[in-house]
C-alpha cells in the first residue's frame, strides 16, 4: 500500500466499496503480518515531535543581540579590572535567561496531552478473530468495531451500522451527529449511541485530530513584547554610540591621555546606561503581579507575556459551543399538538427517556421536565428500546394504574409518519412550526404515546425545540468588550442557521459568512471581508487558526477563547488564548490563559487588569528612557567640558540599581485602565521622553557647576554630588511620568512611595558617611536633594503637554 495516502476528506467523498479496494483491505480485516507491514510504512497511530536538547536552549539564552550587548560590557569590566561590576552584569544576564526559559515550553504541552488523547484501547478484527489492541497499534485497513462510551481510535468509515457521535471537541458542533454506512468518523469523537463495525482509512498525524496537533506545534505569535525590547534597545544604543563617537572623537583632537581607558570607561558606563539591563525582570515580574490579580478573579496565566499583549488586542474571536454557549443540550419549550396539555407533551417525552443511557437528548428531557416540575411517580417504566439510528426514535411501554400505554419520542419526521391519524392541516401546521424552529436554529424533536394496550394507535403529543443556550453573561460580556474598544467575532462549526441566531442573541450581529465564501480571493480581499464580518459558521480547525493568522497580517491584536480540540491551533496563536472552566486539556495546555471558574465575564477583568499591567510597564519604559537621554547627554557634555568621567563605574551601578530595580516597585502601583486598547510606540515614547530628558542634562549640568563653584568640590566628592543627584531625581522622575496627567492628580502605589523614601535615605546616608563614595556635607546633600526636588517636578509641565500630544 502506498504511503502517500488519501486525506480523510477525500474518502469522505468516495463510496465504501472504492474505499476498502483503496486501503486494499475487507471485510474482515487484515492479518498480523500486513498490519505489521503497514505500521512499519505508517508509523504508529500517534503525534510525533521533534525532542529538543533543554541544556542547549538554555545556553542560547544567552545569543542575540541584546545578550550581546551585556556580555560585551561584562567583558570590558574585567578588561578594566572592575570585577564587582563584571559579576553584576552577569548575574543580570543570567537571572533573565532563567525566566525566560521557564516560561518557553507551551507547545510542547500541548503536544503531549494530544498524544495521551490517543492513548486508548480499540476493538480489532485481524486474521479474522476480534481483539483488543492499543490504538497506537492501528494502521489504515484495519476493520474496527465501535459502540456506547467508544472515544474513535483514528479517523474511520463506517462499514455497517449506525452511530450518534459527539464530535464538539473537534467541529465545534454543539448536536450530535448522526452516522451511517459509508459516514466518515473523526478521531476523538465519543460515541453517544448505536454500533458500527469500521475501516480505519487514516492514522497519527494523516487524521483530522492529527492535523489539529501539527497547527498547535506550529502556531506561535509573533512575540510583541520581543519587538519592543529590542526596538528599546536600538534607538537607545544609537543614542548612545552616537556619544561615544563623539567623546571618542574629541578625545583624540584633544589628545588626551590615557584615551583607550577612558574610551572603554565610557563605552561600559553607556552600555551599563543605555541597555535596558532589567527590562526583561522587570516586564516579568509586571506581569506576574498582573497574574496574580488575576488569579483572584478565577483566571490563570500560562504565559505570561499574554498579559501584556491584551492591553493591546482590539480583535476578541470566541468560540461559540461551550463559550458563548453551554455547551449542553437543553429544551427550549414545550408544543402541544391533537388536544395534548404542554405537561402531557413533557410527560411523554421523559418516559421516553433514561438517564443511564448517556444519551444527551434523554438528559436534556428528563433535565426539562425536573425543571417543569411534571410528576413522573405515578408512571413505571415496563421496557425502554434505546435510541437506534436505524429506526431514529426511542421508545418505552409504560404502566399507569394498572394500564399500559407506548411512549415515543425522536426525528419530527419519522414520528409523524407513525401517527396514523394525524390530519393534513395538523401536519401541515407541525411541519410550519419545526421550519420556524430550525430558522432560529433549532433542532426539534416530536413525542407521541399510543392509547391503552399498544402502540397500533400512535398520537402525535407535540414537538419538543432543542438548542445548546448561550450562557447568561455572554450578552452583557460582548456589550462591555465593545465598551473597551474590542470588536468581537464569533466562530463556529455549527449551520449558519444556528450561528445567525446564538449572534443575534448576544448581540454579536447579524453578518455572519462562511469560509467558503473566502474561497478564490486575494489575501488582501479576504482580510477586508473578515474586519467587516461578525462571524463564520459551518468552520473548521484550520480555518479558525486561518482567520487569526489573517486579522494578525493587517496588524490586529487577537484574543481567541475556546474549550475544544478544535480550537486549539488558534488558541495557541493568539496574541491571549483564553480557554473557558470546562475546556479539553489540550485546549488549556495552547492557551495562554485559562479560565478556573464557569463563565466568561471574568475575560473583562483579564482585559482591564492587562491595560493597568501595560500602564505600569509604560511607566517604567519611559522612566528608563528618559533616563538614558539625562545620563549619556550629562555624561557626554561633561567630559567636553572637565575632559573627564563625572560619574565612577560603581556610580554607574549604583545608580543601575537605583533606578531599574528600586522602581521594580511599579509592579503594584495604582494605575488606571484606558477605555482603548494599547499599541507600544516606541517612537512616540522616545519622543516623548525627549524633552524631559534634556531638562534632566540641564539639571545636572546646573549641579556640576554648583558643586565647582559654590561648593569648590575635590573631583571625587563632585562624582557623589553628581551621582547622588542622579539618583535623587530618578526617584521624582518616577513621581512625574508615572501619571499621564499631572502628577498630583493620582497617588502613587504605597511601596513605591516606601521604597523611593527608602532609596533617598539610604543614599543620603552614603553620602554622609562616606560608603563607597567621597563623603560630603549634610548641608550639600540636602541643598542637591531640594535642588532635585525642585527642578525635576517642575519638569512635570511640559511632560503633560508633551504625554497629550503623543497620546501616551
Amino acid at each position: 500500500m502506498d504511503s502517500d495516502a488519501r486525506s480523510t476528506s477525500e474518502y469522505k467523498k468516495i463510496p465504501l466499496e472504492k474505499t476498502l479496494e483503496s486501503l486494499q483491505t475487507a471485510a474482515n480485516g487484515l492479518s498480523g503480518a500486513e498490519a505489521a507491514k503497514r505500521l512499519a510504512l505508517f508509523g504508529h497511530n500517534e503525534i510525533t515531535e521533534k525532542k529538543k536538547n533543554a541544556f542547549l536552549e538554555f545556553l542560547l539564552r544567552y545569543w542575540g543581540p541584546m545578550p550581546w550587548l551585556l556580555e560585551l560590557a561584562m567583558g570590558l569590566s574585567f578588561v578594566l579590572h572592575h570585577t564587582l561590576e563584571g559579576i553584576i552584569i552577569f548575574v543580570l544576564l543570567t537571572v533573565n535567561a532563567v525566566i525566560g526559559h521557564l516560561h518557553s515550553r507551551g507547545s510542547q504541552k500541548a503536544i503531549e496531552l494530544l498524544k495521551k488523547k490517543l492513548a486508548i484501547k480499540a476493538k480489532v478484527l485481524r486474521d479474522g478473530t476480534w481483539g483488543i489492541q492499543e490504538s497506537r497499534d492501528l494502521v489504515p485497513g484495519d476493520i474496527i468495531s465501535l459502540g456506547l462510551g467508544d472515544i474513535v481510535p483514528a479517523d474511520a468509515k463506517i462499514v455497517n451500522g449506525g452511530l450518534s457521535v459527539d464530535a464538539s471537541a473537534l467541529t465545534g458542533e454543539s448536536l450530535p451527529m448522526e452516522t451511517h454506512e459509508s459516514d466518515i468518523l473523526y478521531s476523538s469523537a465519543v460515541v453517544r449511541r448505536g454500533t458500527a463495525r469500521c475501516v480505519v482509512v487514516n492514522t497519527g498525524a494523516r487524521t483530522y485530530f492529527g492535523k489539529t496537533a501539527e497547527l498547535v506545534n506550529i502556531a506561535k505569535p509573533k512575540s510583541h513584547q520581543e519587538a519592543v525590547m529590542m526596538a528599546m534597545v536600538k534607538y537607545m544604543m544609537y543614542f548612545g554610540i552616537s556619544a561615544l563617537v563623539l567623546v571618542l572623537a574629541y578625545g583624540l583632537l584633544a589628545n588626551l591621555h590615557e584615551r583607550l581607558v577612558t574610551v572603554l570607561t565610557l563605552a561600559v558606563i553607556f552600555l551599563m546606561g543605555a541597555v535596558p539591563v532589567a527590562l526583561p525582570a522587570v516586564l516579568t515580574i509586571v506581569q506576574a503581579v498582573g497574574a496574580m490579580e488575576l488569579a483572584g478573579k478565577g483566571v490563570l496565566v500560562t504565559r505570561l507575556d499574554s498579559i501584556e499583549d491584551a492591553a493591546s488586542i482590539d480583535v476578541l474571536c470566541f468560540d461559540k459551543t461551550g463559550t458563548i454557549t453551554q455547551n449542553r443540550l437543553s429544551v427550549v419549550d414545550a408544543v402541544p399538538f391533537s388536544g395534548f396539555r404542554k405537561e402531557d407533551v413533557v410527560i411523554t417525552a421523559a418516559l421516553a427517556s433514561q438517564q443511564e443511557g448517556m444519551d444527551l437528548i434523554d438528559s436534556a428531557v428528563l433535565e426539562y421536565a425536573k425543571a417543569a416540575g411534571v410528576d413522573l411517580k405515578p408512571f413505571h417504566q415496563l421496557s425502554f428500546k434505546p435510541f437506534d439510528p436505524s429506526i431514529k426514535r426511542t421508545e418505552a411501554i409504560v404502566e399507569v394504574a394498572g394500564k399500559s400505554f407506548t411512549a415515543l419520542k425522536g426525528a419530527a419526521q419519522v414520528v409523524m409518519s407513525l401517527c396514523r391519524d394525524m390530519d393534513q392541516k395538523t401536519r401541515e401546521k407541525a411541519n410550519g412550526t419545526i421550519e420556524e424552529f430550525s430558522r432560529n436554529g433549532y433542532r426539534t424533536i416530536a413525542i407521541a404515546r399510543s392509547g391503552d394496550g399498544g402502540s397500533d394507535d400512535l398520537k402525535f403529543a407535540g414537538l419538543l425545540p432543542m438548542a445548546d443556550p448561550p450562557r447568561p453573561e455572554s450578552k452583557s460580556m460582548i456589550a462591555q468588550a465593545r465598551k473597551l474598544g474590542i470588536k468581537p467575532i464569533m466562530l463556529t462549526g455549527d449551520s449558519m442557521a444556528i450561528a445567525k441566531e446564538i449572534a443575534g442573541q448576544v448581540g454579536i450581529g447579524s453578518n455572519i459568512i462562511r469560509m467558503a465564501d473566502l474561497q478564490g480571493l486575494s489575501e488582501e480581499e479576504q482580510v477586508k471581508i473578515v474586519e467587516a464580518s461578525n462571524g463564520f459558521a459551518e468552520i473548521y480547525p484550520e480555518d479558525k487558526y486561518k482567520v487569526v493568522k489573517l486579522l494578525q497580517s493587517r496588524g490586529h491584536m487577537v484574543g481567541m477563547t475556546g474549550d475544544g480540540v478544535n480550537d486549539a491551533p488558534a488558541l495557541k496563536q493568539a496574541e491571549m488564548g483564553i480557554a473557558v472552566s470546562n475546556s479539553t486539556d489540550v485546549a488549556k495546555a495552547s492557551a495562554s490563559v485559562v479560565l478556573t471558574e464557569p463563565g466568561i465575564s471574568v475575560i473583562i477583568n483579564a482585559v482591564t487588569i492587562s491595560r493597568q499591567t501595560y500602564q505600569r510597564m509604560l511607566t517604567w519604559v519611559l522612566n528608563k528612557v528618559t533616563k538614558v537621554i539625562e545620563f549619556v547627554g550629562l555624561i557626554t557634555l561633561s567630559f567636553f567640558w572637565l575632559h573627564d568621567i563625572v560619574l565612577s563605574l560603581l556610580g554607574m551601578s549604583l545608580l543601575v540599581f537605583a533606578n531599574d530595580f528600586v522602581t521594580m516597585s511599579l509592579a503594584t502601583d495604582k494605575v488606571t485602565s484606558t477605555p482603548n486598547p494599547n499599541i507600544w510606540n516606541v517612537k512616540n515614547i522616545t519622543l516623548a521622553s525627549l524633552v524631559p530628558g534634556l531638562l534632566l542634562v540641564v539639571e545636572g549640568l546646573l549641579v556640576i557647576l554648583m558643586g565647582k563653584n559654590y561648593f569648590h568640590l575635590a573631583w571625587e566628592q563632585l562624582r557623589t554630588l553628581v551621582m547622588l543627584n542622579l539618583i535623587f531625581n530618578s526617584q521624582f522622575r518616577v513621581l512625574i511620568v508615572r501619571e499621564r496627567r499631572h502628577f498630583w492628580s493620582s497617588m502613587p502605589g504605597r511601596e513605591l512611595l516606601l521604597l523611593s523614601m527608602a532609596t533617598i535615605t539610604g543614599f543620603a546616608l552614603l553620602g554622609v558617611y562616606g560608603i563607597f563614595v567621597q563623603p560630603l556635607t549634610p548641608a550639600q546633600i540636602l541643598a542637591v536633594l531640594a535642588f532635585s526636588v525642585i527642578f525635576t517636578l517642575g519638569i512635570d509641565f511640559p511632560k503633560y503637554y508633551l504625554f497629550r500630544k503623543f497620546r501616551l
